[in-house]
């Protein structure tokens, strides 16, 4: 492909996609970037455009729009978009579209289905149950030490599905809002209980072309709780920063050889190749790694960590297409030897009832940090307002991971809006 003559479909409106589009918008071979919707902070990109007018979950609209508009590269980012099946409606098209088909992506989108592969396939995970009865699942919480179980929503839900309770009465209280009350809709009909894990959670973000290449980006750490040393419901994620210190070439080695390769050629087994993004929630125990969960795109808030990991002279752009044309092992993903740190502003009430519509101002950031959007979007009047549970989020590079963190806190105090939340002890344990 020419010079400067890509331009690329990104879908979706979050961070994620902000972090994305900013990493895109620096690759020599873009022309333009269009996100669809998009937020106020993709938009004042150079060299990107929000799309509105059009639902990020309309496939055939965002395929007749890619034609119209000689889009070289589609790139899914939310889990909805993915799970549906987006890649689906562009495989006919000739069109790079960077995501798994639907069933691939079905490791994400059922819980029960990933534990069965899992457990067909010897990938170590922690023991489980799944229930698609209320009264079953109700009885086995009353047989079991429930604070050494997890309940998770079979389906989407965007982070929030997965409870760690305390008691009997917590799981008991947490079971009935997914089963019989429906917090979760559709997700919540069946829900996988399997027993907690002991160890450090670390994220793996690994690109995958559908050959049998795949190249694993440094690990990171979330913190999935709202509060403060790790107290509160679980959210879609608070702060992440990487790479791990704890974490040796060995273990990188056993985590690729025992878990990445074995659950990529799992299914392709199963007659569901992947390509694209694969994300491995995993426990560093006792017992050596453990998968948590799979993801089937970019993480967030990882990726918002990862981009500014990323070498200047990554070309992310030639990467997504490399993963969508079978050439990952052409091509190299270069990474900055320090560490980035990631930091989530959220608005008072997040994960449950939250307020949108308050003022956003961003005064005083320090170089090297990007504020990168999430719940955000422009007024009649070009204000900022808040428009999401998880609003902003504040990235930095730095030589050392105190550098980072420090960078990353700094950029937090410049963004103020009213009853602002974050925790403040990311990357500390």
């Amino acid at each position: 492909m020419a010079t400067s003559d890509l331009k690329i479909l990104l879908v979706g409106k979050g961070a994620r996609e902000h972090s994305l589009a900013w990493k895109l918008s620096q690759s020599p071979s873009v022309q333009h970037i269009y996100v669809v919707p998009g937020n106020g902070g993709t938009q004042d990109l150079p060299n990107v455009s929000n799309i509105s007018h059009i639902g990020q979950d309309d496939f055939p609209r965002l395929v007749c729009f890619a034609r119209d508009q000689h889009i070289g590269l589609v790139v899914a980012g939310p889990d909805d978009a993915v799970v549906n099946g987006i890649a689906g409606y562009f495989e006919d098209t000739g069109i790079p579209c960077f995501s798994p088909s639907k069933a691939a992506a079905e490791i994400e989108g059922s819980k029960a289905y990933s534990k069965a592969l899992m457990e067909k396939y010897d990938i170590p995970t922690a023991k489980y149950k799944t229930f698609s009865r209320y009264e079953d699942a109700r009885a086995y919480l009353q047989s079991v030490d429930c604070s050494r179980v997890v309940l998770k929503v079979d389906g989407l839900a965007a982070g929030k599905g997965v409870v760690l309770p305390a008691n009997e009465a917590e799981a008991l209280d947490a079971l009935r809002l997914m089963m019989v009350e429906s917090k979760f809709g559709s997700s919540g009909q069946s829900v996988v209980i399997e027993e907690f894990l002991d160890g450090d959670e670390i994220s793996v973000l690994t690109f995958v072309d559908g050959s049998g290449v795949f190249k694993s980006l440094p690990p990171g750490q979330d913190h999935k709780r709202i509060f403060d040393g790790n107290k509160g419901p679980n959210t879609g994620g608070m702060g992440v920063y990487a790479p791990l210190s704890f974490l040796t070439a060995q273990d990188l080695e056993t985590i690729d050889r025992e878990i990445i390769r074995p659950t990529l050629e799992a299914l392709q087994t199963e007659g569901r190749p992947f390509s694209g993004m694969l994300f491995t929630g995993i426990m560093m125990t006792r017992d050596g790694p453990k998968v948590l969960e799979y993801n089937a795109r970019f993480g967030d808030p990882e990726t918002q960590t990862m981009m500014m990991l990323l070498a200047p002279e990554c070309d992310l752009a030639t990467i997504l297409i490399a993963c969508c044309t079978k050439k990952l092992q052409d091509v190299a993903i270069p990474v900055r030897p320090g560490f980035a740190c990631n930091v989530v502003v959220a608005a008072g009430g997040y994960p449950e009832s939250f307020r949108k519509g308050d003022v956003i101002t961003v005064e005083g950031c320090p170089s090297g940090v990007e504020i990168f959007h999430a719940g955000t979007e422009k007024s009649t009047d070009g204000q900022l307002l808040t428009a999401g549970g998880r609003v902003l989020c504040a990235a930095s590079y730095g030589s050392t991971l105190e550098e980072a963190v420090s960078l990353a806190y700094r950029g937090v105090q410049a963004v103020q809006f009213k009853d602002k939340t974050y925790r403040t002890d990311i990357a500390s344990r």
